[in-house]
């Protein structure tokens, strides 16, 4: 079984990129950010068998969560490289961080291979709201095989979603469906 050994600095420079690139999304949150880290993990995990960030998802009922996005996205906002603000959309209060600087000055840690990953993951799932990519990843099978509040294995990226949207296929520009 993959044990993923969590880089804190990929995570925070990911989390940062992801939500520069989702500035002027309209349905960027915490939920969609949440999705997008998991998708270009488990899309790295199952292209190169290794995760970008190793960080470890938990099943949570909107769908997989990193256990360490609360305590790294406080720290970013600590340090004054982002705010957290609040934004009623519809009924919900959306968790939107947004980086200090308005320049990426984040994708140089990633290599070419993890940059297109990510790029094409924002690409494909930048398009839905955050209840589209959550509804999305509960299609996923480490979503549907993991119990409440467990990890899911980085393996079940391996395995075909039941899903009619492959995410896979879709970022790696070929549709198998």
């Amino acid at each position: 079984m993959y044990k993923p050994e969590f880089n804190r600095e990929k995570f925070r420079a990911l989390v940062l990129y992801i939500a520069h690139k989702s500035r002027e999304d309209p349905w960027f949150g915490a939920v969609k950010l949440n999705k997008i880290l998991y998708y270009c993990d488990f899309l790295s995990f199952a292209k190169r068998y290794q995760s970008i960030t190793g960080a470890s998802y938990v099943k949570l009922t909107e769908g997989p969560v990193p256990k360490e996005l609360l305590k790294e996205r406080q720290a970013l906002v600590d340090e004054g490289l982002a705010e957290l603000k609040f934004e009623k959309v519809f009924r919900y209060v959306q968790h939107r961080l947004v980086p200090v600087s308005k320049e990426d000055r984040f994708s140089y840690i990633f290599d070419n291979d993890e940059l297109e990953i990510i790029d094409s993951a924002m690409q494909v799932l930048g398009p839905m709201s955050g209840k589209e990519v959550s509804d999305l990843s509960h299609k996923e099978m480490g979503w549907v095989i993991a119990r409440r509040g467990e990890f899911i294995p980085y393996e079940t990226a391996w395995m075909v979603p039941k899903s009619d949207v492959d995410v896979a296929a879709l970022a790696s520009g070929s549709d198998k469906r």
